[in-house]
């Protein structure tokens, strides 16, 4: 393995290092997601959607303290600030849950597109070796030639080797964004037309409220979302 990175040349330099970085925030955002599915928990959601119902308003603080529940979390915020703005409030809690979900996601991204060409730039140098030492041996010393030729060969495979996993990753986490980002629309706009039922004795389908607190959502969250990988 020693022998092989050696051969592979200069851009193996920066190749390892994108590999450390991608394995790094892999391991971390895995981490991460776990401890979210752990954090779960779909009774305290219901019961505080259900206390809402009933306008018990007050009982909602005692059940949301200290929460892992992201979804809680971003009913609380909504809950808290019900008589300034609700829907801003959902949506500035919703925001700050996507963006914990999305941290390093943008890493991850770069390093896709990154390790392919520095594995191509490697290929580049290794044929202008070969060339080199044909041009100055000529024929008779193959060897140098053929060291050329492995320092492309290698870099291009460790580019691809990097890029792959790091692009299923990617793409995985990016999909649990996209699901969680499902599930705050979801009971942030059915605590939006209990309000509304509540205040104004209809619901957000009629007012429209819905559709706008889903398309909010749905536009911070494909901020940072690379287009040629969306959906």
């Amino acid at each position: 393995m020693i022998t092989m990175f050696q051969k592979g040349g200069p851009v193996m330099y920066p190749l390892l290092v994108c590999s450390l970085v991608a394995l790094t925030f892999i391991i971390e955002r895995t981490i991460f997601w776990v401890r979210q599915g752990r954090g779960r928990n779909q009774d305290v959601v219901n019961r505080i959607l259900e206390l809402a119902a009933k306008s018990c308003y007050d009982k909602v603080d005692e059940l949301s303290q200290g929460a892992t529940d992201f979804i809680a979390r971003m009913l609380y915020c909504g809950i808290l600030h019900r008589e300034f703005s609700l829907k801003d409030a959902l949506l500035m809690s919703a925001e700050e849950e996507i963006k914990r979900m999305q941290k390093y996601l943008p890493i991850l991204d770069t390093i896709i597109t990154l390790a392919p060409l520095l594995g191509i730039l490697g290929t580049v140098t290794g044929i202008i070796n070969s060339f080199e030492a044909l041009g100055t041996s000529g024929v008779e010393n193959p060897q140098a030639v053929s060291a050329g030729i492995a320092e492309a060969l290698i870099t291009t495979a460790a580019g691809l080797i990097i890029a792959i996993p790091t692009l299923i990753c990617y793409n995985y986490f990016q999909s649990r964004v996209d699901d969680a980002v499902r599930l705050l629309e979801k009971y942030g706009t059915s605590l939006e037309i209990v309000w509304n039922k509540q205040n104004y004795g209809c619901s957000l389908t009629e007012t429209g409220e819905q559709a706008d607190l889903a398309r909010e959502l749905d536009k911070y969250a494909s901020k940072k979302k690379d287009p040629s990988r969306a959906g």
